[in-house]
């Protein structure tokens, strides 16, 4: 502010002058890649599903675990984390996984983590899904 006004009084008093504002503003997007890459997936099959058995899961993931997602389920995209555990984001009701099979995008939070009821996965493509709930990963035993 200082040197505004310092530039003010040494400008001639004959010459009009102009004020200029500049604004920076900084955003982040963190992308997430698929498991297995590759051109568009065939529909999920019917026993891929059966390989996990779902259980209660956390409101929130720290964006840092997240390594690779998979689609497994037409509505759900299924993460990966760092220490290999493994977690269902169900997507808001009409919201399609096939879209996101190129990887999606996060806009991460102050927090630094990816919230049911908060946050939106986006597509490559465009499109945008919220995540309704996380459900946790367990490997569903031969015998059930």
């Amino acid at each position: 502010m200082l040197y505004s006004v310092l530039l003010l009084l040494n400008a001639p008093a004959a010459e009009p002058v102009q004020w200029a504002q500049l604004t920076i503003e900084q955003r982040v997007i963190i992308r997430v890649p698929m498991a297995k890459r590759g051109r568009a997936p065939a529909r999920p099959a019917p026993e891929a599903r059966n390989e996990w058995k779902e259980k209660k899961g956390p409101r929130c993931i720290a964006l840092r675990s997240i390594r690779s997602a998979s689609l497994i389920m037409d509505n759900a995209i299924d993460l990966l984390l760092a220490d290999n555990h493994r977690y269902r984001a169900r997507l808001e009701r009409g919201c399609n996984s096939m879209g996101f099979y190129s990887g999606f995008y996060v806009e991460p939070d102050e927090d630094g983590s990816l919230c049911s009821g908060r946050d939106e996965l986006q597509a490559r493509s465009g499109a945008s899904c919220a995540i309704e709930s996380f459900r946790r990963l367990e490997e569903a035993d031969p015998d059930d």
